[in-house]
């Protein structure tokens, strides 16, 4: 396992586990199939060394919901493992999507709590929508903001943000992680976010770092060609070269690749052993999309 990082005054791994793909039918089979294979998988990430989970009250599918998967699969939960959570979107039970107003934000952590069977969370971010990318998100960050004041919370993030509501958000309470779709080509302005939190203290979390382009889909079939001949040289997997290459960007980087299976899994672990030469690194930056 790679090395470690602090969120707040939680000390995490730097490669985590994403629950998205957990509840996706389509991967698994029947219902029952995806539960017992979400939780042998969960509790076989907690073996390898995993203690940060990424997660979300609309990561479901039919009956599979993420965050009941990881309660089934882990509580009582293990004194140093950090489940991290979103709120702002939501989903209804027919997969239609919703946005919370700041005063609905309260109801989707108190959500996640019941689901988690936790009595405070240890991190939420606040997931901007894409039609709030140029706009102000202190009217929600303010609410998560007096959450935690209560006590339901005990850290805060962002996600999906730019430069200026990170600003923004710090103005109102400390944040010790961003979450942004991230990895190899990413754009110059993110690249900058990415060196902007590190200066800082602040996790930076990509999410999408296996994937790319194809965000939620996955890779696909193709692959960029120099990734492929980094990873032959090391004789790893492009998974891992990019996860690799993600955690090279920085000691604050942290990764949180997803999966329904169980190799997969222990690839993606492995991949925190990973040294990319300074020549594969070279190459890799200089890569576009």
């Amino acid at each position: 396992m790679s090395a470690t990082w602090r969120l707040g005054d939680l000390t995490v791994n730097r490669i985590g586990f994403g629950a998205m793909r957990l509840a996706g039918r389509v991967a698994f089979g029947s219902d029952q199939r995806g539960r017992d294979q979400a939780i042998a998988v969960l509790r076989r990430a907690v073996e390898l060394g995993v203690n940060h989970i990424d997660t979300a009250a609309f990561y479901f599918t039919g009956d599979l919901a993420a965050n009941e998967l990881i309660r089934e699969a882990l509580a009582p939960y293990p004194d140093d493992l950090v489940i991290t959570t979103k709120v702002w979107p939501a989903r209804h039970p027919d997969g239609k999507w919703w946005w919370a107003t700041p005063e609905q934000l309260r109801g989707q952590v108190e959500d996640n709590l019941r689901a988690l069977g936790r009595d405070r969370l240890d991190v939420v971010n606040l997931r901007v929508p894409p039609s709030a990318q140029d706009g102000s998100i202190a009217e929600h960050f303010g609410a998560l903001a007096e959450l935690r004041d209560a006590g339901l919370i005990r850290h805060l993030g962002v996600s999906n943000v730019t430069a200026e509501q990170l600003a923004e958000a710090l103005a109102i309470a400390p944040v010790v992680c961003v979450q942004n779709a991230f990895g190899v080509g990413a754009p110059a302005q993110e690249r900058e976010l990415l060196r902007g939190c590190g200066e800082q203290g602040i996790a930076y979390v990509p999410f999408f770092a296996i994937a790319g382009s194809g965000r939620e889909s996955g890779t696909g079939t193709s692959e960029h060609e120099a990734v492929e001949e980094v990873a032959r040289a090391h004789g790893a997997s492009p998974a891992q070269v990019r996860l690799a290459w993600t955690l090279a960007q920085g000691p604050h980087v942290l990764a949180i690749p997803g999966t329904g299976d169980l190799d997969h899994l222990a690839e993606n672990v492995a991949a925190g052993a990973l040294r990319l030469t300074a020549d594969d690194l070279t190459r890799l930056n200089g890569l576009s999309g």
